[in-house]
């Protein structure tokens, strides 16, 4: 009879990425959604990680990425178990399992129930992101599991795969070990700043264009209060430029660089400094000018500007998410 019949968990008739974001869409609600400062992948193993790192230096791994490595889909008992704890916080659906509950510690559940809801540029949907540093204890879970022989045949793939990932892991700390002792990090520091710096030096002085527009001027008119009718610029306006531009670029890096090609013996200047830079240097340094004239428009003096500048964080164009891997050090 039709009422012995058990209700059917029903497929969702869609791909995981696309109901994933329609689901974060549809749940910021309150929930602060936090900026990226970088962002990009990070190759572990045979795999790609969708990473970021935040404003505050907190380094995430996007929960889809994650649900990508372990080969994971929310199936209809995943869904079922959301829907009967419908408004609460829910564990993803990669740790959802109930064989698995006794081996997450409470403060690994804490977190993955309330992942941070972030954008890893501007315009893009808020994805869901999970603190880097939590991915070796994710992997401790699957493979605490299988050696008590609590895993189903259907998780087996989950503790292979978090073999492969802790293997991974394992190998970039012996390596990062070996270079501290060695001192061979400082070598390699150097070797990464050269790569760096060839991301924003041009190899022959470059055409003069016009870069900062005549908008940023006007607002350093404004807070410094300076009269704008006889049309010259004071010598000063040189040094904020140096100062608010160009140093926090890569932790002054790439000004040290541009100091060195561009001033003569004799002090002088031989051209305009963003003609020293390629392609990919002046869009950063554009990028860089419209975040200075940006903070210039919301303060009303040159004191407050300061005091704001303050907060503002260095930009990178080839940024180094993991403390112990790649560090570039003075």
């Amino acid at each position: 009879m039709a009422d012995d019949k058990k209700e059917d968990i029903q497929n969702i008739p869609d791909s995981f990425d696309n109901v994933v974001g329609a689901v974060v869409g549809a749940t910021t609600g309150g929930q602060k959604v936090l900026d990226a400062v970088y962002s990009g992948q990070l190759p572990i193993g045979d795999i790609e990680l969708d990473c970021a790192v935040l404003d505050g230096g907190v380094r995430v791994l996007s929960e889809r990425a994650v649900h990508r490595a372990f080969g994971s889909k929310r199936g209809g008992s995943h869904w079922k178990r959301i829907k009967e704890n419908e408004g609460g916080a829910n564990l993803p659906s990669f740790l959802s399992a109930k064989n698995y509950s006794r081996f997450i510690s409470n403060d690994l559940e804490a977190a993955l129930r309330e992942p941070i809801l972030y954008r890893s540029n501007a315009g893009a949907t808020p994805a869901h992101g999970i603190k880097a540093e939590l991915l070796p204890e994710i992997c401790g879970v699957f493979l605490s599991a299988r050696r008590a022989r609590e895993l189903h045949h259907s998780q087996e793939h989950l503790a292979i795969q978090a073999e492969i990932l802790m293997e991974a892991f394992a190998k970039v700390g012996i390596i990062a070990l070996v270079d501290e002792a060695t001192g061979y990090q400082h070598d390699r520091s150097h070797d990464a700043l050269r790569l760096l710096l060839s991301k924003y030096i041009a190899q022959v002085l470059q055409k003069w264009i016009k870069t900062f527009p005549d908008a940023f001027f006007a607002e350093l008119y404004r807070l410094y209060g300076n009269d704008t009718s006889h049309g010259k610029r004071p010598q000063y306006y040189g040094r904020f430029i140096n100062k608010y531009v160009y140093d926090p670029i890569e932790n002054g890096y790439v000004k040290q660089e541009l100091d060195k090609l561009n001033i003569t013996d004799e002090g002088k200047r031989r051209a305009r400094f963003h003609q020293w830079l390629n392609d990919e240097g002046r869009n950063m340094l554009i990028h860089q000018i419209g975040r200075v004239q940006g903070l210039m428009e919301m303060c009303p003096d040159i004191e407050q500007f300061k005091a704001a500048a303050k907060k503002q964080r260095t930009v990178s164009i080839a940024p180094y998410l993991f403390d112990d891997m790649n560090r570039i050090i003075e």
